[in-house]
């Protein structure tokens, strides 16, 4: 109900009922908070237990599961974001009316990022070309070209199983992609249902990538993935390895919360 329902319901004015709700109740108005998905029970639960599992092995041997873990996701990456407004503030002296700047928003021409990554340096980053789709034999092909990236920069994980995380997207997911899995000997880290509060890809690797992106203008594909490629390669090792590590404070959270999402 709004304050003016509530005033007109029971009969006294708006400013007596806002005093009630504020002052006398302690009422706050708060902003909606957006979420990923409406959990349903079983879900929710789901996410605990999984965090619950994962984060008493991570814990157990934590240098071990950070050597072998690998993650991927895949993300749009657009022509033009618009900046942020919070990324458009400018100091200025006092008494003076805030700076304008015309409100832009996303270009229609964007690339798709499909980005493989561990504990040190991203692996591998396949862009989807335009008309095409991630099916499961695409995905596959995928993991064939991680799989001799893996050989070449981690010698050391060829008598280790790799952990291997991903979403539950339908390709990541298809008879394909797990047989494939099977063939090459990964171990799958499983994840709970639409939980990108859980996936290091998704709280922590691309929102930095995006608010680099931010606010540029690139006029063709060639252009955005030269960024995307530098801005990777320009990140120290320890980047990845605190995105990796974020994951522990992450499960403790989901538990504690117990089942909802975890707020930015």
């Amino acid at each position: 109900m709004t304050t003016v329902e509530i005033a007109e319901a029971v009969g006294i004015s708006l400013d007596r009922t806002f005093n009630i709700l504020k002052n006398e109740l302690g009422f706050r108005k708060l902003l909606t908070r957006w979420v990923p998905h409406s959990l349903t029970l079983d879900q929710k639960r789901i996410r605990v237990r999984l965090s619950q599992q994962h984060l008493e092995r991570f814990r157990k041997d934590k240098k071990d599961f950070v050597r072998r873990f690998i993650t991927m996701d895949e993300t749009w990456v657009y022509h033009y974001d618009p900046e942020l407004r919070q990324q458009t503030a400018e100091w200025t002296k006092p008494g003076c009316s805030a700076p304008k700047q015309v409100k832009g928003s996303k270009s229609s021409k964007k690339v798709m990022a499909s980005v493989f990554w561990d504990a040190k340096e991203i692996l591998l980053i396949d862009y989807l070309q335009t008309g095409r789709t991630i099916t499961g034999e695409y995905y596959c092909s995928l993991l064939d070209q991680l799989d001799e990236k893996i050989r070449k920069k981690r010698p050391g994980l060829a008598k280790k199983k790799v952990i291997f995380h991903q979403d539950n997207a339908p390709a990541h997911k298809s008879l394909f992609a797990m047989a494939k899995f099977k063939e090459l000997k990964y171990e799958l880290l499983e994840h709970p249902p639409y939980s990108p509060d859980l996936a290091p890809s998704d709280f922590y690797l691309f929102p930095n990538l995006k608010r680099f992106l931010r606010g540029k203008d690139f006029l063709s594909d060639e252009e955005v993935i030269a960024a995307v490629e530098g801005y990777f390669e320009g990140l120290p090792e320890n980047h990845f390895r605190e995105g990796i590590h974020e994951l522990e404070n992450r499960w403790q959270k989901c538990i504690e919360l117990k089942e909802e999402y975890i707020e930015e």
